[in-house]
C-alpha cells in the first residue's frame, strides 16, 4: 500500500508563518511607536519650548 503525497502542508505552513511574522511585527511596531517614540519626542519638544522660552525672557 503505497503512502499518498502530503499536499497542501507547505502553503498552509507558509501562509501561517507569514501571517504570524506581520502580525507580530505590525504589533511591536505599534508598540514601539506609541509607547516609546511619540512620548520620547513629545518631552524633547516641550523641553526645547521651555528652553526657547526662557531664552526669549532673558532677552527681553
Amino acid at each position: 500500500m503505497p503512502v499518498q503525497p502530503i499536499t497542501g502542508m507547505l502553503r498552509r505552513g507558509l501562509v501561517l508563518d507569514l501571517s504570524i511574522a506581520f502580525g507580530l511585527g505590525t504589533s511591536f511596531a505599534y508598540l514601539y511607536w506609541y509607547g516609546y517614540h511619540v512620548p520620547a519626542t513629545r518631552q524633547r519638544d516641550l523641553f526645547y519650548a521651555k528652553l526657547e522660552d526662557q531664552r526669549a525672557s532673558a532677552q527681553s
